[in-house]
């Protein structure tokens, strides 16, 4: 909710005067940093009960070490004092001004996204130095971490030249805090590693991601290029590392907005945001997300009045131009322009393009109530894994109105689950943990064991009403055998013409691009055809799983000359067994053996 200011704000707390212009409009600002505006706003007013408690002083100490120690290495603004921008100040203030009743700094993790080139880097290389060394921790331990030593050490190096640039104000040029020796800098020009303030016994550290060290005690964590990270492992264990510490210690998470693909940075992106719109109370927790409106999306290239929103530098040190420039060839090349709309505009697109308007997508994405929905008629579709990778099944539910609701289940090996992690990019250790909210169960043994799924079978047959199983022909000899062994009847239709059989009804369901019918009317490109127009219709609610939403992100769309399409697992970025037995059950759902399609009679007159 907004809450308009009662009260001009003095120069004394900028970060509240910051807020109250975004909130009222003032301040250009998406919804999301709208969001962490009205969240500041809200808890002067309702912190204290919580012990939390604004200390502007504490913000104004940490806003001001930047101007008279700090100098700006790079940009447009390269030699001048290191000003915060704006959006700086809000985040600078926010995470030192804010504590909590000890005193200790309220915020234990931070999330800074915005788009390219908004100075997230130098702006946490200084936030680190301060804690280092300038704030009055003592013996402080601040890490620089990233997926690989590389990117950890692009804001470490930021760090580094910021002290050996001059200090503002200082004798000359050459009047640095390296020259002074207040601090120590361990390796030559590219190639440091750490800084020491040995006054205070505080190190500034530059570690890869995998480098584990003995018992730290960090005052900060500083990852940057969040989107870049392949697992989480190091993350968590960093951050478990900062929720140890007694006394002030924050883990801050920068990033550009990660594709749909980049699965860690993903999830870390869609809990912060949760977090900035209040729908996760955590108030330990900071978020700024810089994105354009979903709104802006359509139109975003051709209006750049909404630009600021997810570019807060644009104009004061990011020229205007620079992305006039990648706009103008974004508009020629369609690869250029979804990573333009994604890396400057927050725009969270797939690597390459999503298999559908993934706006679409996100929209039915939604809770499925089980329980409410017996009674209805229900399909499942089946697509068995060849040993270890993933099984999923898809039940579909049909209501009065014609809207369905889908669920998916999944079933993996726990055997080799950190190794195929690894491999394809997907954390299904960390899925498997919470198989209650992804679907994902990590069975025991190398080769998933098919009974599993019949029970699931068997359980949804016995609870609902069932019409039909669509199933992937390879390997079903295994699902009907494992049918049999947990006492499961089950009967392969094939044709009208067979007389139909005892127990539960298995329709096979083609997978590739051939539309024939001389043995089925299950299809994929009629399924995927029918899976679009419910999502584009928005007459299906899809549960919300990472799973099944990772399986949508990887998935790729093979088209023949006829405009016939099927999903295409070779071609894909990884699983997409979720995506197929959704648009199966979805076909079987939307079929009527008595309506010949079109293109059934398009083959007979053929």
């Amino acid at each position: 909710m907004r809450r308009t200011p009662t009260s001009s704000r003095s120069p004394a707390d900028p970060v509240t005067a910051w807020a109250e212009e975004v909130v009222v409009g003032r301040q250009i600002a998406g919804e999301l940093v709208r969001h962490a505006a009205e969240r500041h706003l809200r808890d002067l007013r309702d912190g204290p009960a919580r012990g939390l408690h604004w200390r502007p002083d504490r913000a104004a100490h940490a806003l001001g070490f930047f101007p008279a120690v700090l100098t700006i290495t790079a940009g447009t603004k390269a030699g001048q004092p290191f000003q915060p921008l704006p959006w700086h100040t809000f985040v600078i203030g926010s995470l030192f001004g804010w504590r909590t009743d000890s005193g200790r700094m309220r915020f234990r993790t931070g999330w800074l996204e915005t788009g390219k080139g908004q100075a997230k880097s130098p702006l946490m290389a200084a936030i680190g130095l301060y804690l280092m060394g300038y704030y009055g921790v003592a013996r402080s331990e601040i890490y620089a971490i990233g997926q690989d030593r590389a990117t950890a050490n692009v804001l470490f190096k930021d760090a580094v030249a910021m002290c050996r640039a001059p200090i503002p104000g200082g004798d000359d040029e050459t009047d640095s805090l390296e020259s002074r020796e207040q601090v120590v800098i361990r390796g030559e020009l590219d190639n440091a590693w750490k800084i020491e303030h040995p006054a205070t016994g505080s190190k500034f550290q530059s570690l890869a991601n995998g480098e584990a060290i003995s018992g730290p005690r960090p005052t900060a964590v500083l990852a940057d290029e969040i989107h870049e990270f392949k697992q989480n492992t190091a993350i968590e264990t960093w951050k478990r590392a900062i929720a140890k510490m007694p006394g002030d210690a924050i883990m801050l998470l920068g990033t550009n907005t990660p594709a749909s693909t980049q699965i860690v940075g993903t999830d870390y992106s869609e809990f912060y945001q949760k977090v900035a719109t209040g729908e996760i109370r955590d108030d330990e927790a900071f978020a700024l997300i810089a994105r354009v409106d979903v709104a802006d999306r359509e139109s975003v290239f051709d209006n750049e009045a909404c630009w600021p929103k997810a570019l807060p530098a644009l104009g004061v040190t990011f020229p205007l131009e620079n992305i006039r420039g990648e706009v103008n060839t974004a508009r020629q090349l369609l690869s250029t322009a979804l990573s333009v709309k994604r890396l400057y505009f927050g725009i969270p697109i797939g690597a390459t393009a999503f298999w559908i308007a993934e706006e679409a997508w996100a929209a039915v994405q939604g809770t499925v109530d089980e329980e409410a929905l017996k009674g209805r008629p229900c399909w499942l579709g089946l697509d068995l894994s060849k040993k270890n990778d993933l099984t999923a099944l898809t039940a579909v539910w049909a209501g009065a109105d014609g809207h369905l609701c889908a669920k998916t289940w999944y079933w993996t090996t726990r055997e080799g689950l950190a190794d195929r992690a690894r491999a394809d990019q997907a954390p299904y250790d960390q899925w498997a943990e919470r198989p209650e909210e992804t679907g994902l169960v990590a069975v025991p043994g190398a080769v998933i064991d098919k009974t599993f799924v019949a029970a699931q079978v068997a359980r949804l047959v016995a609870e609902h009403e069932v019409q039909f199983l669509a199933f992937d022909p390879a390997g079903m000899a295994d699902f009907i055998a494992a049918c049999e062994a947990i006492g499961l009847a089950v009967w392969r239709y094939r044709g009208p013409e067979e007389p139909p059989g005892a127990g539960l009804k298995l329709v096979a369901h083609g997978q590739g691009k051939r539309v024939a019918f001389e043995d089925r009317q299950l299809v994929m490109p009629r399924s995927i055809e029918q899976l679009e127009d419910k999502i584009l219709t928005g007459t299906i609610t899809i549960a919300a799983s990472p799973v099944t939403y990772a399986c949508a992100a990887n998935a790729q769309v093979d088209c023949d000359g006829q405009g016939n399409r099927a999903f295409d697992k070779a071609r894909s970025r990884g699983r997409i067994d979720g995506l197929v037995t959704l648009a199966m059950a979805t076909g079987a759902a939307l079929f009527h053996p008595t309506e010949r399609p079109r293109e059934y009679q398009m083959f007979v007159l053929g």
